[in-house]
């Protein structure tokens, strides 16, 4: 990764799979991705690469562009 430490408070960072929500119009994906993350704050640091696939998928949600996505669920509003 391009950074050793926690740019919040100098910490250790380590690399870890988590889960990230992505939303595009009215749709929401959930992404699994390597991150750093610091021990002991929790920030995640993403790489440009994965900033770049985040967008892209943002873009295709919006434009339901989905085929290529997995369906796993329904989500409602309470309202």
């Amino acid at each position: 990764m391009f950074v050793e430490k926690c740019p919040v408070g100098q910490h250790e960072l380590v690399e870890k799979e988590v889960e990230k929500l992505l939303r595009g119009g009215a749709h929401t994906a959930v992404v699994k991705v390597h991150v750093e993350v610091c021990q002991h704050c929790g920030e995640r640091l993403y790489s440009k690469e994965t900033m770049k696939r985040f967008e892209d998928i943002r873009v295709k949600l919006e434009r339901q562009e989905t085929a290529e996505f997995k369906l796993v669920g329904r989500a409602f509003q309470v309202v």
